[in-house]
């Protein structure tokens, strides 16, 4: 039976049974021909890929310097040196334009790349997105904001790699919803980030696209896995990203990269339209979450993804707003910390970081109390590590597959029994 299937994947040159029958002799054998039908293949997707990233960015640089010669007054370094709430204000009383922000960043979020590595796509539909801009009546929350997307989160006519080959070729029909909400509410996705391989890193490196540095220190990672987001947003190429995370995805990179980032609870974003190698995750939850320079930022990010639109495009999305009057409120609160979990040991710049933060909320005037998070072991263990592998870590086995053997797991499967590997 694995013969029979074989032979309809193989060239005609290996379509000889008898050719098979001696090839596949021993397991041994049998490796090597998986070995050598899969890697020209996927060498070849990711050769590719690069280039296909390397030509989006090249038509980026084009847009951006036609800019810049059309228009020679773009006050670059004044538009790049504002805070997103002061950039959106001015946006909206008319003060700067749309064109002049977006293509100021674009060029800013080119020279970041240059150095870090950030970068693997540029959403060319930006520039329409532009267009519709002029053309609507009410201005949104976030009108006329650039915004990076990280990797695995869909984007129209683009590749949601989550840092493997199996996904390369997978061309996205439509927006994921959260990427419809943003541009309901004027912002502009321009660029998508880099990842680690299938996002289970707090590294930011993949064999398509490759490493990406910390732009504060090039000897130092970003974090991970939204580790794109974390070096371009520091680097100031862009002004707000939207990144994921389950278990520091977003709080990693904007720790390393001195930003601030928000996993929001559970459920609270629709994450309709983003891949994941990893399936069955019902105990730990993944959220979408923004990534910024400050936390007015972040709030005013929420304040935008937290509306009819989302609640229209995702009914499982509870249809519960930003609450401006929790938010703005001075009431004393009443707050729990601990230093260490009794698992994992923290670094001293970890202690002292929670050391000052407690300082500072107590000189605020709220209460701070300290506890013991329970059954950390149980926890860790048996919820956590358990719950985001419910499936046995099956779906992401397979993802691993190469673009040449995903059509055909069956043999893939039956080659690895064969050599005694399955």
């Amino acid at each position: 039976m694995t013969q029979e299937r074989l032979w309809q994947v193989l060239d005609p040159l290996w379509a000889d049974p008898r050719v098979l029958s001696a090839l596949l002799c021993g397991s041994a054998a049998a490796m090597v021909l998986l070995k050598r039908l899969g890697h020209r293949r996927i060498q070849k997707k990711m050769e590719e890929a690069r280039r296909t990233r390397d030509l989006a960015l090249e038509r980026m640089e084009k847009a951006a310097r036609r800019f810049k010669q059309e228009n020679p007054g773009t006050q670059t370094a004044h538009i790049l040196s504002l805070t997103m709430v002061e950039l959106a204000e001015k946006l909206k009383e008319g003060s700067l334009s749309p064109e002049s922000v977006l293509y100021s960043y674009m060029g800013k979020a080119l020279e970041v790349n240059q150095e870090v590595n950030c970068v693997t796509d540029f959403i060319h539909g930006c520039e329409d997105q532009l267009q519709k801009l002029k053309k609507q009546k009410e201005k949104g929350l976030l009108y006329g904001i650039p915004v990076s997307i990280k990797d695995h989160i869909d984007c129209k006519g683009h590749v949601s790699t989550g840092g493997l080959v199996k996904f390369l070729s997978q061309v996205k029909e439509e927006d994921s919803v959260i990427v419809q909400v943003l541009k309901s509410q004027g912002a502009i996705p321009f660029v998508k980030t880099n990842i680690p391989q299938t996002m289970i890193n707090y590294d930011c490196s993949n064999l398509i696209f490759g490493q990406t540095l910390n732009p504060l220190n090039h000897q130092k990672t970003p974090g991970g896995s939204s580790g794109g987001e974390g070096a371009l947003i520091a680097g100031g190429g862009s002004l707000l990203g939207i990144g994921s995370d389950v278990a520091g995805s977003i709080r990693l990179p904007s720790s390393f990269c001195g930003l601030c980032g928000l996993k929001p609870t559970g459920f609270r974003i629709s994450k309709l339209g983003v891949i994941s190698p990893i399936t069955g995750m019902s105990s730990v939850i993944g959220m979408l979450g923004p990534m910024a320079r400050d936390v007015d930022s972040l709030a005013l990010c929420m304040k935008a993804l937290l509306c009819e639109e989302m609640f229209r495009l995702d009914p499982t999305v509870p249809p519960v707003p930003f609450n401006e009057e929790v938010y703005t409120s001075s009431k004393p609160l009443r707050i729990g910390y601990y230093e260490e979990d009794g698992y994992f040991q923290p670094s001293p710049s970890m202690k002292r970081a929670v050391q000052q933060t407690r300082k500072l909320l107590q000189d605020a005037g709220h209460t701070i109390v300290p506890f013991a998070p329970p059954k950390i072991d149980y926890m860790v263990d048996e919820l956590f590590t358990r719950g985001i592998f419910s499936d046995g870590a099956a779906h992401l086995v397979d993802s691993f597959f190469s673009s040449s053997l995903s059509k055909y797991p069956r043999i893939a499967r039956d080659l690895s029994a064969l050599c005694g590997v399955g």
